[in-house]
């Protein structure tokens, strides 16, 4: 079967902006990205967000965060999200629409987390920093206003990768599971898959994007070393993580590695259910308050999210 055109209105609205060269020092991308981003209308406004810092791991910095409160209501639900952007690019500011938008459609208090960058940060930092945010939002969920008992990750791309793979970690290292691992198109260590191959006009995730921030990441750490943390797909054992929601796009050049990670998940007794948005490519979520395509290709998430801390 073939695949449906991409939204129209999304690719549109991808026009709007020139794209940006993934090339040179990623010092400057980010600066020209928060250039762009300080344009961007807030439209989701929240009664309470504060900016503050999590404890690093083992001695390293503190990572800055920011917490969004749906409302004034104790005891609510906790996500602790984690950004994409290849490892090497985003904040909690170029994901501030998508968090504030989870806090208001799932009712949950969202704490965004900003790890260690590559190349000046490689694997195992930022997974390191994701895990620690993790330990530290549990221990400090009731401090928050939130409901220790029901703590969840997530997170968009390489923020979903690190959200799997801190699954893997607590399993590994005794700690308790989330609650559920919200997956936006994860990268799961998979290569030569077709979608890899047949979606390469991708406007968000291009093939020079690809290479980019490959460099940037593996440039200074054999492969091998990833697994099963930074590769989750190529973990010899599933069992016993956290229930997730994997969503994929099917213009996404990652659609097949979100497809397989799901079936991996099922296959070992972990309730998982997939999510796939034919017509969206990579990074669809962050635009939902503008294209209405997007906002409806994200309103399962926010239901899965929303039954699993009901239960």
């Amino acid at each position: 079967m073939s695949l449906p055109p991409m939204d129209a209105q999304l690719s549109a609205f991808l026009t709007l902006a020139p794209p940006m060269a993934y090339a040179g020092d990623p010092v400057e991308f980010r600066a020209e990205m928060r250039r762009r981003l300080s344009v961007r209308p807030m439209t989701t406004p929240l009664p309470r967000v504060e900016d503050r810092t999590i404890p690093g791991p083992d001695g390293a910095p503190d990572l800055p965060a920011r917490v969004y409160w749906p409302s004034d209501e104790v005891g609510l639900p906790v996500l602790v999200y984690f950004h994409g952007g290849g490892f090497c690019i985003g904040d909690i500011e170029s994901h501030d629409g998508v968090t504030r938008k989870l806090a208001e459609q799932v009712g949950c208090v969202v704490v965004s987390v900003e790890y260690r960058l590559a190349p000046e940060h490689q694997f195992p930092a930022a997974y390191e920093d994701c895990y620690a945010a993790y330990l530290w939002v549990r221990e400090n969920a009731a401090e928050l206003g939130g409901d220790p008992s029901r703590v969840a990750v997530g997170g968009d791309s390489a923020g979903a990768s690190l959200s799997a793979g801190l699954c893997l970690m607590a399993r590994d290292r005794g700690t308790a599971q989330p609650t559920f691992q919200l997956l936006w198109y994860p990268a799961t260590g998979l290569v030569g898959t077709d979608s890899q191959k047949a979606n390469q006009a991708d406007p968000l995730l291009p093939p020079d994007a690809i290479a980019w921030f490959e460099d940037m990441y593996f440039s200074r750490t054999p492969r091998e070393r990833f697994v099963p943390y930074g590769a989750v797909a190529l973990a010899e054992n599933h069992t016993g993580l956290a229930p997730a929601h994997v969503v994929v796009a099917g213009h996404d050049p990652l659609h097949d590695e979100g497809v397989a990670y799901a079936a991996q998940l099922t296959a070992a007794g972990v309730p998982t259910t997939l999510d796939d948005a034919p017509t969206m490519c990579h990074g669809f979520v962050s635009f939902a308050d503008f294209v209405p395509g997007c906002a409806e290709a994200v309103e399962g998430s926010y239901a899965a999210l929303r039954a699993a801390f009901a239960r």
